[in-house]
């Protein structure tokens, strides 16, 4: 019997980011979800709270909420029992468990996750670092980058990059490219670097891809090797082999999403400062996770 389809309406006084991500994290746990999103966000007013109201009748389903004023809740909550319908407020049980746990209440304060403070602007300035050394650019500013991301042409590193720097981390991303050296920067790095791969078969669908949307297959000299198979899974096996030889990981992104590939790089990184923490009379055991992942391709 097949799951039957619903209306799932996401209600939130703010830009409704936290419980989209949720909501969207537990969707994905099931094989083919039928739900219908309705989002209702920055509602602030009874007049707003009514047009949501209007909706939810109309089309009956689960309420997701995340509301911090107590009177818009409290009517939100009274309809919705009246209704009949299911319902939960996302941020309860975590905020249940942290009160009880530090002995305070917390504050009625909407959206404040995107308060104007320090870790706001510390991301900023992350993704002004991103965009001026994208791809190779800017080099001699990776000394100021909290991590290095390499690897061959159209292996994700750009988004991997800018979701990082939504987390606050500057990341320099530097290409390896066939024949070319490395930025001398990156012989005795200042800060992790982690080499991203990729299948031979779903890079070259991936460049294609990209030379179809740019119109530059007969605009480039190296455009066969670019998306032939052979040069492809040559150039890919270098790039693998160069990053073993340097000691730096290699997290391979074919069926990783971004969000997974960037976690993998932020453990990475926490266990490449922990290493350098430790004292320098003891050897450090290599990191296993990185030991798994930088292991190179069979030639």
């Amino acid at each position: 019997m097949p799951p039957r389809a619903i209306n799932l309406h996401l209600v939130s006084d703010s830009t409704g980011e936290t419980l989209s991500s949720m909501t969207r994290a537990t969707l994905a746990r099931f094989e083919d979800p039928h739900a219908i999103q309705h989002r209702w966000f920055l509602v602030r007013s009874r007049f707003q709270l009514e047009q949501v109201l209007e909706g939810i009748q109309a089309e009956p389903g689960p309420v997701l909420y995340t509301i911090a004023d107590r009177s818009i809740r409290h009517s939100l909550e009274e309809f919705i029992g009246k209704l009949g319908v299911r319902s939960l407020s996302v941020l309860d049980p975590m905020l249940d468990l942290l009160q009880a746990e530090i002995g305070e209440s917390a504050k009625e304060k909407r959206g404040a996750q995107h308060v104007l403070d320090a870790d706001y602007f510390r991301r900023i300035d992350a993704m002004h670092y991103v965009l001026a050394h994208d791809d190779g650019q800017g080099t001699a500013g990776i000394h100021e980058a909290d991590v290095c991301i390499v690897g061959v042409s159209r292996s994700s590193k750009t988004p991997t990059c800018f979701y990082l720097a939504n987390r606050g981390i500057k990341a320099a991303n530097v290409p390896i490219v066939p024949g070319a050296p490395l930025p001398t920067e990156l012989e005795d790095p200042p800060c992790p670097v982690v080499g991203l791969t990729i299948d031979v078969a779903a890079l070259i669908e991936i460049r294609r891809h990209r030379l179809r949307l740019i119109g530059a297959v007969g605009m480039r000299q190296d455009a066969t090797d670019y998306v032939d198979q052979d040069a492809v899974k040559a150039e890919i096996l270098a790039a693998r082999r160069l990053c073993t030889a340097h000691g730096w990981p290699v997290i391979d992104v074919t069926r990783r999403s971004i969000e997974e590939t960037a976690a993998t790089v932020l453990q990475l990184k926490e266990a490449w400062h922990a290493r350098r923490a430790r004292p320098a009379t003891l050897t450090p055991p290599r990191d296993p996770a990185a030991t798994a992942l930088a292991q190179p391709d069979s030639p």
